[in-house]
């Protein structure tokens, strides 16, 4: 069991039983080859026990041959099985943490270059050795590439000017739309705004425009301080200061209007001032100086890894594979490590694939019996020519084992019958055994040929094409030892590599055609008959098949779509022949005269269904228009579509890069999203390469992040401890325990000021410790508080989680966010309140905790003495809100509850959340109504004994009513209005209907639970009642409103059922 994991043999753990004097026995190796064994303290510095060691070392032989002893340093293997060099010896060895207890002593490396590499390993949590190991040719030239990316990018950051570091390091975070709703939250249309002064006691408040800019505000702030300290005369310059808000790394700076800062949004929305302190520019340039000296140690270094400069380029004679016209082949030879029973015949099912479209009939080979090996020699002949093979044309294969009936629990357990499909023809069952795909064309171009070994996976998707896994990675298992393997050859056509023709001999070949035509100028066009008949198509949803007479007539009439419908570019190409090569040249002729679409529309391209290299580098180019702030709103499902690139370098790649270097915000986002998953072996070298050159691109950067990782690490120790002692203690034990681990030095300074990896504006700055606790649940999630630096502020609250997988918590807090900022630009702002949430690791990661909120449960049970009266007490509500809303507050508070109320109805709707009872439902002080935990969506709703506990479309129960109602009964007039603003919602979503297809479409790749194919997404297409008219839907949405009005008492039951067993277990 490694270290990682707490037990009895962790020796690194706080309350670990070896060496009750607190040392461990560490096994150290000297460079003379000289072993020796010491206990040293388990607090003790590298330093001191390098101390200690030297000392020892003294009596022991060959000592003369060693040099001083700053000449050495410790090195290690650490959790992540990566060589570590312990070059910061002020660090303890407990939280360093090595695999095992031997450190070798190595001579100092002198090669900045070298302890960089060792630094971005230890990072990203991948050796940067394994890729130098892989020795594939793809791998070198993608990371020369990257690099030179990298470094152009750190060269240009070089001499920045103080306000264009600030920039790029702590980018302004804005809201372009305002809300129309966001006047009558003003002091006489005003802005009251709390200006401190840096390094002083001076506040300053002062009622300003919305509409002013923050370097004006500079301007008043400091000639009001001049005036009180009688220095009107005194000349400052306001641009030598800039806007922070106070007790976060967030500044207002630029032309823009305040109201337009997200801050100052949030503030004036939720009826706080804004609170800013003013600080001078030398304090920045100070932590510009000490960034530019990290920078340009950076750009000085050589490293040991830059990979190596390949032999010049020898000219060869190459043949177009649009000149071999043989048919297409392969030989399939056999097969290794099968593992199917003795009486199971094998045979093996090959498809060629362009996305999800079938260039031609799938070919089975014969059958054959065996146990672990099978020989085929057999050629597989495909109905397609060569030429006719488009570049990113994929080779699926898939291994079925068939038996004559379905045989006895026993044996079908090893088969996994129940988990994957099988077909059941002519008597016979088939099962899957294992799947892999591979591309017809290499990375660069060329035809592949030759014989290759092919590492398969056991793990089939729930729905297959044809049998076959198209969507699956064409990455090869990396677990060799054991996986089944394919050995195929590629057929040779001629003595000459064979190439996909380059561009430009693509655009000649479509101008050909061109001319061939004999009416070129009039192609495709169908004038005014057709329109209408194109009009229905083109808006239809995602989710809609075309038929075969559509598709035909989408593409006769392309230069029709072109000009009236260009948003209608993926149902264009879903209807071209991809196994044409005339038709394959007209489209990329057609595509350079495309109008860019709005990067909202552009987002499907990226789908599996379009792999066309050229389709998908016009998609980036349209997604170039978008702001950081809507890249950062798409991240999620950026990060996940690279896993449909085939081939590393990519547009994609390559734009996600450019703009997390630009930008750290979107850096830190980037940085997560790949990390959490780099573990997948499908995706760990793709997106291990990319982490290392954002690393080399952001030097700067890494010692923030590094910090967030230590802080995760230690995190994760502490939760390991709490699980294995809960069955040990009571919870009252538990959580002092926990309390007097985060006292001690390694937690407390490991988790004190970091930048939040949910938000890098947020500074978790010192540890409330009276206040960390650990929650019930099985996971035990630890609820860590920070004090806040903000003069009056919450305290703030991150809760860590592991065990659990937050990503499809993560997918549907952003579509939550997209719901919001849809909503708002059609000016209904419905108090929607996405917090935080981001997987850092496998089954592990954090989420905002939501100050000053409590559950509906809690709300209820401290409302009531008996359990199962509590749910049905529809005061407690009202009661709780007036408890700490007087006056015109409560006005305010029941407002913004009727205006959350209604975004969480139609949300909850609309995505299918399920599993919604009292403990999941929260609410603010301030009245604004949420929602957690996100375990159920689309539909899955949770049932017992086969019938379904929540028969309701959303939660509206009378307790909500009465608080809408003001609790008053016949209050028809507000009941009304929040049946309206559902309503508006519902509509407006609606519209955006093939947006929400789209980002859940992306996400298919996940591998989520409850997200694994085309099925899952059919929920959206019914709840938004897409295809239907506006009329339909409004009606449809009605009857589920009146509905969830008239089962509103199962709902109160199944919470009172909750609620007694919170209370039994209490």
């Amino acid at each position: 069991m490694p270290p990682a994991v707490t037990d009895s043999l962790d020796i690194w753990a706080v309350d670990s039983q070896i060496g009750a004097d607190g040392s461990i026995s560490v096994d150290f190796l000297l460079p003379t080859g000289i072993y020796i064994n010491l206990d040293v303290p388990r607090d003790a510095t590298i330093s001191q026990i390098k101390q200690l060691l030297w000392k020892q070392a003294h009596a022991y032989p060959l000592f003369h041959l060693l040099m001083e002893i700053d000449s050495y340093m410790f090195s290690c293997v650490n959790q992540t099985a990566v060589h570590e060099e312990l070059e910061d010896e002020t660090q303890r060895l407990c939280d360093v943490r090595p695999f095992l207890p031997v450190l070798k002593l190595v001579t100092r490396n002198c090669d900045p270059g070298e302890k960089l590499d060792s630094k971005i390993g230890v990072l990203i949590g991948k050796g940067l050795h394994e890729f130098d190991a892989l020795q594939d040719p793809e791998v070198h030239d993608f990371r020369a590439k990257m690099r030179r990316i990298s470094e152009e990018k750190i060269q240009s950051l070089v001499g920045l000017s103080w306000m264009d570091w600030l920039k790029h390091t702590y980018p302004p975070e804005q809201e372009p739309v305002v809300p129309e709703s966001f006047q009558d939250k003003l002091y006489s249309g005003n802005l009251v705004v709390a200006v401190h002064f840096d390094n002083c006691q001076d506040v300053f408040s002062f009622q300003v425009s919305p509409n002013m800019n923050p370097i004006k505000l500079n301007e008043l702030a400091i000639r009001k301080r001049l005036t009180i300290h009688g220095k009107e005369d005194e000349e400052v310059d306001p641009a030598d200061y800039v806007l922070q808000v106070s007790g976060r790394l967030e500044y207002v700076f630029g032309d823009h209007p305040l109201i337009q800062f997200q801050y100052i949004r949030h503030c004036v929305m939720n009826r706080t001032h804004p609170q800013l302190t003013l600080v001078e520019c030398c304090t920045i340039k100070k932590m510009c100086e000490q960034e530019m000296i990290a920078i340009e140690a950076a750009i000085n270094r050589k490293s040991s890894n830059l990979p190596l400069p390949l032999p010049p380029k020898k000219t060869r004679t190459t043949t177009s594979v649009w000149d071999i016209s043989n048919p297409f082949k392969i030989t399939l030879l056999k097969g290794n490590k099968l593992n199917t029973e003795e009486n199971a015949k094998v045979h093996v099912r090959a498809g060629l694939f362009h996305g999800t479209e079938l260039l031609c009939k799938t070919i089975v080979s014969p059958e054959i019996s065996g146990r672990s090996d099978h020989v085929w020699n057999e050629v597989l002949e495909f109905e397609i020519n060569v030429c006719d093979l488009p570049r990113m044309a994929r080779l699926c294969f898939a291994v079925y084992a068939v038996m004559d009936k379905v045989k006895t629990k026993k044996s079908t357990k090893a088969m996994n019958t129940s988990k994957y499909q099988t077909i059941r023809k002519a008597g016979k069952v088939h099962y899957p055994v294992a799947w892999v795909n591979t591309m017809v064309f290499d990375y660069k171009g060329q035809l592949k040929n030759g014989e290759q070994v092919l590492h398969s996976w056991s793990s089939f998707p729930d729905e297959l094409e044809e049998m076959l896994n198209p969507m699956g990675t064409v990455q090869t298992n990396p677990y060799t030892e054991n996986a089944t393997a394919l050995h195929i050859r590629f057929q040779e056509y001629s003595k000459q590599p064979i190439n996909y023709p380059p561009f430009d001999k693509i655009l000649e070949k479509a101008a050909e055609i061109a001319r061939s035509s004999d009416n070129a100028a009039m192609a495709g066009r169908g004038g005014k008959k057709f329109y209408v008949v194109l009009k229905e198509i083109m808006e239809r949803d995602p989710l809609s098949q075309l038929c075969e007479n559509e598709m035909d007539l989408i593409w006769t009439l392309r230069y029709d779509c072109r000009e009236n419908f260009p948003q209608s570019l993926p149902k264009l190409l879903l209807s071209l022949k991809w196994n044409k090569l005339e038709d394959v040249a007209q489209l990329q002729a057609l595509l350079q005269i495309w109008p860019k679409l709005l990067p909202r529309e552009a987002l499907e391209l990226l789908d599996f269904n379009y792999p066309d290299q050229y389709v998908r580098e016009y998609a980036v180019s349209c997604l170039k228009q978008m702001s950081d702030e809507e890249l950062s709103q798409y991240l999620l499902q950026l990060v996940q579509v690279l896993k449909y690139e085939p081939f590393l370098d990519c547009a994609l790649s390559r734009f996600l890069l450019e703009r997390a270097l630009a930008n750290r915000r979107i850096g830190q986002m980037l940085f997560w999203h790949l990390r959490s998953e780099v573990h997948i072996p499908a995706v760990s070298v793709q997106f291990g390469l990319i982490l290392e050159a954002y690393c080399r691109g952001s030097v700067a950067h890494m010692k923030v992040l590094a910090k967030q990782v230590e802080a995760l690490n230690k995190m994760k120790t502490l939760n390991s401890l709490i699980k294995l002692n809960a069955m040990k203690q009571s919870k009252a034990k538990g959580k002092d325990a926990m309390q007097t681990c985060l006292k001690q030095n390694a937690y407390r300074e490991a988790l004190s000021d970091l930048q939040s990896p949910l938000n890098p504006s947020v500074i978790l700055s010192e540890l409330h410790v009276e206040k960390c606790r650990y929650m019930d649940s099985k996971m035990k999630p630890l609820w860590i508080v920070y004090n806040n630096k903000m003069f009056g502020g919450d305290l703030v609250g991150i809760i860590f989680k592991n065990g659990d997988d937050l990503r499809q918590d993560m997918l549907t807090l952003q579509i939550l966010r997209l719901m919001d900022i849809l909503w708002k630009e059609a000016g209904l702002d419905l108090r929607i309140l996405p917090y935080g949430c981001l997987a850092t690791g496998d089954h592990s990661g954090l989420i905002e905790a939501v100050s000053s909120s409590e559950t509906i449960a809690d709300i209820q049970l401290n409302s009531s003495n008996v359990a199962a009266a509590a749910a049905f007490n529809k005061d407690a509500l009202l009661n709780w809100l007036k408890e700490y809303n007087l006056g015109d507050d409560l006005d305010r508070a029941i407002e913004e509850f009727t205006l959350s109320c209604a975004g969480y109805c139609v949300a909850t709707y609309v995505l299918g959340i399920g599993d919604r009872h009292s403990d999941n439902i929260m609410v603010r002080k301030n009245g604004q109504l949420f929602h957690i935990d996100f375990g159920h969506i689309l539909g899955n709703f949770k049932s017992k004994f086969g019938i379904k506990r929540e028969r309701v479309p959303f939660i509206l129960t009378y307790d909500f009513i009465h608080v809408i109602q003001q609790g008053k009964t016949g209050n028809t007039e507000k009941f009304g209005r929040f049946r309206q603003y559902c309503e508006e919602a519902y509509l407006i979503l609606r519209k955006h209907g093939n947006l929400f297809i789209t980002l859940f479409a992306l996400m298919l790749t996940a591998g989520l639970p409850e997200l694994t194919s085309v099925k899952d997404i059919q929920y959206l297409k019914d709840s938004l009642a897409l295809g239907k008219s506006e009329e339909e839907a409004l009606k449809q949405f009605k009857q589920k409103f009146d509905e969830a009005l008239r089962e509103s008492w199962t709902t109160k039951v199944n919470w009172m059922a909750h609620t007694v067993r919170k209370d039994y277990r209490s």
